[in-house]
């Protein structure tokens, strides 16, 4: 594939926008690809750049980050602060807010102000916890990809730049929001990192790469643009004539090699129900050539070969499913919930009460348990069916549930109002 400088639309790695009305979030904002054509063509393989895929302005503004960094409270590591490649300590850029906001670790507005004036990078982290529209695209995006999304903006003076070429340990989608931003993009030296991978421990080689490696982009981002990079590709950007404000939805990807983890605890927890799994190991070796040497049968040599052939059998029958699942939960948030409004709905409960189940619960029926991000419920036998039903997220009735039911999973936090 040749560098995007020489790319013209319909070429491999740059896309046309212009997705189906009615198409899931990848197609219609991202990418105009619909998911099949990206995961065959693009995930996990390819940097890919889409311009003109959406106008982000309903997700994220210049008065967004005024709004955030001045009048909403924010504490770190909310955000951090980066020039010239190096993080600034939090100590710089935080302080107490007066009485009754005494926490020393709140923003301040204007030392933040004074370290972006001298050519500051400012990272607004986890934005899917603090403004609902991107809060909002990350738990679509998430439930159509089937792995675990965050979101960080990234707001840059001009002509700066806030980090040296790196790798990112997650795939990540860059959505220009406002100004202009240079990305040079190189071809991973370590392709598909895992998360304990980190681009410090190739560091020699990455910069390497950056100072003498062929670019595979070389590019200029501008409002609505959206650059795709698997995990591992190194980048580096830097704002132009103007203030450049980017977002980046990270897409933590389940690997391979975090389902092996997960098909290893579960052998190894059927192995614990072993009792001949149990057992210590020999004594240290006799000075005789007895049943414990380590080639006879009570020997570490057979000890090791007993032990490989049950952990294999074990691999062989064990269900990762639930902790694959359960982990799955922990990666992420369901979807807000009011306190107020929850008890209102609870109060005013009646068979024609419009309900449905809460977004982003990551639900699971297993036998008359149903797990969830917020925790697990036992059903009788006879309310099975309405929870089987209430798993479709459509909008049901309370009374098409049964009011006791219904009322149960709205103190749960699982059900909510069909209105939010």
């Amino acid at each position: 594939m040749a560098p995007a400088a020489a790319l013209e639309p319909g070429q491999p790695g740059l896309q046309d926008s212009g997705a189906r009305e009615g198409a899931g979030i990848l197609e219609s904002r991202l990418t105009g690809l619909g998911r099949v054509e990206f995961a065959r063509d693009v995930w996990g393989r390819t940097a890919s750049l889409t311009r003109g895929a959406s106008d982000f302005s309903d997700v994220f503004s210049p008065s967004a980050v005024d709004e955030l960094i001045s009048r909403r409270g924010l504490r770190t590591p909310f955000l951090r602060v980066a020039k010239d490649g190096a993080t600034l300590p939090s100590s710089s850029f935080t302080a107490p807010a007066g009485v009754g906001a005494t926490v020393a670790d709140q923003l301040d507005d204007t030392a933040l102000w004074r370290a972006f004036a001298d050519g500051a990078t400012l990272v607004l982290q986890a934005l899917h916890r603090t403004w609902e529209p991107v809060a909002e695209l990350v738990s679509g995006l998430s439930t159509e990809l089937g792995h675990p999304v965050q979101a960080n903006a990234y707001v840059t003076p001009p002509q700066n730049r806030g980090f040296d070429a790196h790798y990112d340990v997650h795939d990540v989608f860059v959505l220009q929001i406002e100004g202009a931003k240079r990305w040079v993009i190189h071809e991973p030296v370590l392709p598909d990192p895992l998360r304990d991978q980190p681009w410090t421990d190739h560091r020699a080689a990455v910069a390497d790469r950056a100072a003498h490696g062929t670019p595979r982009l070389d590019t200029m981002l501008r409002p609505g643009d959206v650059l795709y990079l698997p995990r591992g590709w190194l980048h580096s950007a830097q704002a132009q004539g103007e203030v450049s404000i980017h977002l980046t939805l990270g897409v933590h990807a389940w690997t391979r090699y975090a389902l092996a983890e997960h098909l290893t605890r579960a052998a190894l927890a059927a192995l614990g129900d072993d009792p001949s799994m149990r057992r210590s190991l020999p004594l240290a070796e006799q000075a005789s050539n007895g049943p414990d040497e380590p080639g006879g049968p009570n020997g570490t040599d057979a000890v090791l070969d007993l032990v490989r052939e049950r952990l294999l059998a074990a691999v062989a029958e064990a269900d990762p499913a639930p902790l694959f699942h359960r982990a799955s939960r922990s990666q992420a948030r369901p979807a807000p919930l009011g306190p107020v409004a929850q008890l209102a709905a609870l109060s005013g409960l009646a068979t024609t009460s419009p309900v449905r189940l809460r977004k982003a619960l990551e639900p699971r029926l297993e036998g008359t348990r149903l797990f969830t991000r917020v925790g697990y419920l036992d059903f009788p036998a006879s309310d099975l069916v309405p929870v089987a039903r209430l798993l479709d997220g459509r909008v049901h009735t309370a009374g098409d549930l049964g009011l006791a039911l219904a009322g149960r999973l709205l103190r749960a936090g699982v059900l909510v109002p069909a209105d939010r």
